[in-house]
């Protein structure tokens, strides 16, 4: 069964988004795998010839690469375990030149061409800014350009970060509709439990590869184990969080080793290699998934039960008279967390209100919202077209 759903999703990709890992493009040294090496150009050419082959048969690709901190450390001469936000800052700044240079030479010579696309949090979170980004994609992938996408951190500190490249690939999976996202890691994929850990027991099974998972489950998040390398951030928590938000998305993720020459390779032929995050279910398209997985919340509304059952059952809008308790400091349209009074997620949305105004009207019924604002008010604290709501098996 896994082989034919595959194939069937590789058989005609039209676009497809890789992620390539820091870990994939260093140099590394058996039994030093966390051991910073520098940026490897020879990992690089092998995947421009691959890239050329994706792109005769057919299919737009869009590169989402690390790598720019780890190039940065080597020709700063800066190896040590840990670094300052400013030296971090400082690497990013001199890797991500070194990096594009060696990916423009490379796939040069392939006859490709490539361009640097730098994004922040901010380039993602406003509307505007969004949909520029997407339409700078549109129109490189229009005239045969791969767009080499990476987050600004030369400028960013963890305050505003994307997060990681894992975040990032799905991201930029959702925002430009790719039919397959491909991580590429130095692991072989998602295992029943981590690898490199020794058995406990004697009676303990060996860890198996899961070759597909149709839901990003709780336990499945908590077989995600963390990673242990100086030159990749997050690990397989993050990827695993990175397929969950594509696959609410209708976008398959691949999962693969990308320290296996052949991995990619055998994969768009529709073998069974790596871990393949899939399933058919019902998809949050556009708008919704933007301010489901793209925008921060900036504050948390409790909500009762009454309200609870209108926005899951009914399919209503969020009313002031069903707001028990305001949590954040916002601002019209900004993203708010409904919960419930157990503080489940509810629904995520844009809010009509400030913190402010809210905490005034919560609990009143519309009529004594309007004696208080007059004309000049909302009926919806979150207007069902601007809400996403989770469902119980979500």
């Amino acid at each position: 069964m896994d082989d034919s759903i595959r194939k069937k999703i590789t058989k005609s990709l039209k676009r497809v988004v890789i992620k390539i890992g820091s870990s994939v493009i260093s140099h590394r040294e058996p039994g030093k795998s966390s051991l910073v090496q520098g940026l490897n150009p020879e990992r690089i050419r092998h995947y421009s010839r691959q890239i050329k082959q994706i792109m005769d048969n057919g299919c737009e690709v869009v590169l989402v690469s690390s790598g720019a901190i780890m190039a940065g450390r080597e020709r700063l001469g800066l190896t040590r375990n840990h670094l300052t936000i400013p030296e971090k800052q400082a690497c990013a700044a001199s890797g991500q030149s070194h990096l594009m240079h060696t990916y423009e030479k490379k796939f040069e010579k392939q006859g490709l061409k490539v361009a640097q696309i730098l994004l922040s949090s901010a380039d993602l979170v406003n509307r505007r800014r969004y949909l520029n980004a997407k339409h700078t994609i549109e129109a490189l992938l229009k005239h045969k350009v791969i767009p080499i996408i990476n987050e600004n951190d030369s400028v960013t500190v963890d305050e505003i970060k994307i997060g990681d490249n894992d975040t990032l690939s799905a991201t930029v999976a959702c925002l430009v509709d790719a039919q397959l996202l491909i991580i590429l890691s130095d692991v072989n994929g998602l295992y029943s439990r981590d690898p490199l850990q020794k058995s406990r027991r004697k009676d303990e099974e060996p860890p198996k590869l899961i070759s597909q998972v149709n839901k990003v489950t709780k336990e499945v998040e908590k077989l995600a184990g963390k990673s242990n390398s100086l030159v990749t951030v997050g690990g397989m928590a993050t990827k695993v969080l990175a397929a969950k938000k594509t696959m609410s998305f209708g976008i398959p993720t691949l999962l693969l080793n990308g320290l296996d020459d052949r991995a990619m390779e055998k994969a768009l032929n529709g073998e069974t290699v790596g871990t393949l995050f899939w399933s058919e279910k019902e998809k949050i398209r556009n708008r919704k998934h933007w301010i489901a997985h793209t925008l921060k919340p900036s504050g948390v509304i409790t909500v009762d039960a009454g309200a609870k059952k209108a926005l899951l059952e009914r399919g209503k809008s969020l009313l002031p008279v069903g707001v028990v308790r305001v949590q954040g400091n916002f601002e019209f349209g900004n993203s708010v967390t409904v919960v419930d009074e157990a503080s489940c997620e509810v629904a995520r949305g844009l809010i009509n209100y400030s913190t402010g105004d809210l905490e005034k009207i919560k609990g009143m019924k519309t009529s004594e919202v309007r004696k208080l604002f007059s004309d000049n008010f909302y009926e919806e604290v979150i207007h069902r077209d601007d809400m996403v709501v989770f469902f119980k098996d979500d």
